[in-house]
């Protein structure tokens, strides 16, 4: 049994090679992108009843934002302004997509012969450095160049490379994370359906279906937590 859906390999030409990373993730883009317009398709229109998978996403949406309201009024320790101005609407986008991204990459193990493409290295490490990006990304957009990057330096300029070696490590930590939990979970369901019996490993099965959603909702948190400590940072110091 290959270790990652990147030694699966369906077609090469030369140095091109589609792997079932690639392709699964291809497909879960599709399923999501598909699910979402189907879901918001009759949103704006008050007079059909919601459907059912429209419910579901705005119980996910709701859900989503008041775990980034508690994130951001934790962040700040007074739950002021910030926080009252309803922040999910602005990281719901990007967090809501890690995390069903992630969430229904595991739901679909269900399906057979799928592989979650959250057990390749590649793709927990892109999704890590989304995060990486989109960190002063919204600490820049909320403070400006200057007030974002002012902290690296603070208390002294001698903090610069610690700071700096940080923030990778901390990228480093979420990729792997996700990574090894996701693949020592399908490496174990599959040896256990090659040496034991039918009913043992769908119960295991199950339990690593739960493990990949809690695991989404870890990588969700962390990203949101981060995201809050680069925006909030410099105004905590100030109010200070």
């Amino acid at each position: 049994m290959p270790i990652t859906p990147d030694q699966t390999v369906f077609w090469s030409w030369g140095f091109i090679h589609l792997n079932a990373t690639i392709l699964y993730t291809w497909i879960l883009m599709l399923l999501l992108t598909l699910g979402s317009w189907l879901a918001t398709r009759n949103i704006d229109n008050v007079d059909l009843p919601h459907s059912r998978w429209q419910n579901a996403l705005e119980l996910v949406v709701e859900l989503i934002r008041n775990q980034i309201g508690e994130i951001c009024s934790q962040q700040r320790g007074d739950g002021g302004e910030i926080c009252s101005q309803q922040p999910g609407d602005v990281y719901i986008p990007f967090i809501g997509t890690l995390f069903l991204f992630i969430a229904i990459s595991s739901v679909l193990e269900i399906v057979p012969g799928w592989r979650p493409p959250t057990g390749s290295l590649s793709t927990t490490a892109a999704l890590a450095i989304c995060v990486a990006v989109a960190v002063p990304a919204f600490g820049i957009s909320r403070q400006g160049v200057l007030g974002h990057f002012r902290h690296y330096v603070k208390p002294t300029f001698l903090m610069l490379p610690f700071l700096l070696v940080s923030e990778i490590s901390r990228t480093l930590a979420l990729a792997v994370r996700l990574f090894g939990n996701i693949m020592s979970g399908t490496m174990i369901v599959g040896i256990l359906l090659a040496i034991t019996p039918f009913f043992f490993p769908v119960l295991m099965q199950v339990l690593g279906l739960l493990t990949g959603l809690i695991q989404a909702y870890i990588f969700a948190i962390l990203a949101m937590v981060y995201i809050a400590a680069a925006v909030q940072s410099e105004q905590i110091q100030d109010n200070k």
